[in-house]
């Protein structure tokens, strides 16, 4: 019987970890991971409904860049 109440406990937690959503970056973080990528001027860092987005220059030119919440960035015309 303990056996058992053990097996649904680890399973619970596990169900439970799984449904916790990843570290979100905070701003600086991002800012850090931009500027690693090459973007620089990073402003207007907000966080919406597509996840963060920001606007930033790359090779000279404006650009509106939307991270997801796993961290990939995609540039936005």
């Amino acid at each position: 019987m303990q056996k058992r109440k053990l097996s649904h406990l680890i399973l619970a937690l596990a169900i439970a970890g799984a449904a916790v959503p990843a570290h979100a970056m905070t701003q600086d973080e991002l800012v850090t991971k931009l500027q690693a990528a090459g973007y620089a001027d990073i402003s207007d860092v907000k966080s919406t409904a597509e996840g963060m987005t920001a606007k930033a220059m790359k090779n000279g030119k404006p650009v509106r860049l939307v991270i997801d919440s796993s961290g990939q960035v995609k540039e936005q015309n």
